[in-house]
């Protein structure tokens, strides 16, 4: 499973965590504005916003996992088993747009969450395939800029889109249920807390963070949603970029996956395959990897953001140590 994270100081940050049990090769990919974006059942979209993001590449088509454009919005799909519902294309008048279509849809065309909402107020989520070896993958959808975000969930009743107010999002239950389970939550506090259990017992406070017991640490998508936004509504650091990177990392941290922890059966286990964080405003996306905790940065604004071609970064996925008493 996933969380995706909205999260601002001074700048705008959007990532999140990708929890699988095996990698497609993704690579950090450029999609610059005069790379024509085909579409099934719409015409290709041949100049547009520049996008950066994790996807991975067939045939020349980026398939993005998450992604921001140029101008700040930013678009991540996840896991949404059991519930995600695609209906048959029908010639309407909608936008038939595939799942696979959908990132590249709204953040090539849109600058704002408002303007998202107008493309999505007449769109259909097309039961269409990318090819018979990548089927559709059930998923929904967060999309964020830095003043709001929303929540995009194609079920057999329709298209919902929900308001997020908290910026996070996981996986299953839906997210009016997952928004609705915080409300189990509301007594907990970073801070200490008073004795309410009886004023005729006298209990002490023995340990440090004991406002946030009954806060769950299990790794399922419902625990994982209270626990990171709990995570990152309370979460302080400073405004300069190397603060705000490193505490974006460590929200998602807080919901992380270790090998083994979630067993999948023959010899298969869920892991956090890399985290992300782009700065929106800058145009900076950063990543680590499960086994390279290195954070390593790619700036689309150094490249030529007018070329007609994808520019592709493999993740650096093997351990690298730094030797402080090596020579």
């Amino acid at each position: 499973m996933c969380t995706c994270v909205s999260y601002r100081t001074k700048d705008h940050y959007f990532g999140r965590n990708l929890d699988l049990e095996f990698s497609y090769q993704e690579s950090v990919t450029i999609t610059p504005r005069n790379y024509p974006l085909p579409f099934r059942k719409k015409e290709t979209i041949a100049s547009h916003y520049a996008l950066i993001g994790m996807a991975f590449v067939q045939d020349g088509y980026p398939l993005y996992y998450d992604a921001t454009n140029e101008v700040g919005l930013s678009m991540a799909g996840l896991n949404f088993p059991h519930y995600a519902h695609f209906e048959k294309p029908i010639e309407d008048g909608k936008d038939n747009i595939a799942p696979f279509e959908f990132i590249p849809w709204i953040l090539s065309q849109c600058k704002s969450v408002k303007e998202a909402k107008n493309l999505l107020s007449h769109l259909r989520l097309s039961d269409i395939a990318y090819s018979s070896s990548l089927p559709i993958t059930p998923l929904h959808w967060m999309i964020s800029d830095k003043e709001e975000s929303i929540v995009i969930e194609s079920v057999k009743e329709g298209l919902k889109v929900y308001e997020n107010p908290v910026g996070v999002m996981t996986n299953n239950p839906p997210f009016l249920i997952q928004l609705f389970r915080l409300n189990d939550y509301r007594s907990l506090s970073p801070e200490s807390r008073e004795n309410r259990f009886s004023e005729k017992v006298d209990l002490e406070e023995y340990s440090r963070g004991m406002g946030g017991i009954g806060l769950p640490g299990d790794l399922s998508s419902g625990s994982r949603f209270v626990r990171v936004a709990f995570t990152k509504l309370n979460s302080v650091s400073g405004e300069e970029e190397g603060s705000s990177v490193s505490q974006f990392f460590h929200i998602l941290g807080s919901v992380e996956q270790q090998r083994g922890c979630c067993n999948l059966g023959k010899d298969k286990y869920e892991i956090t395959i890399y985290s992300s964080c782009c700065n929106t405003d800058k145009g900076i996306y950063y990543y680590h990897t499960y086994d390279n905790f290195t954070i390593h940065a790619i700036d689309m604004h150094a490249e030529d953001l007018n070329a007609s071609s994808l520019v592709s970064y493999p993740l650096k996925s093997k351990p690298e140590f730094d030797y402080i008493n090596r020579k």
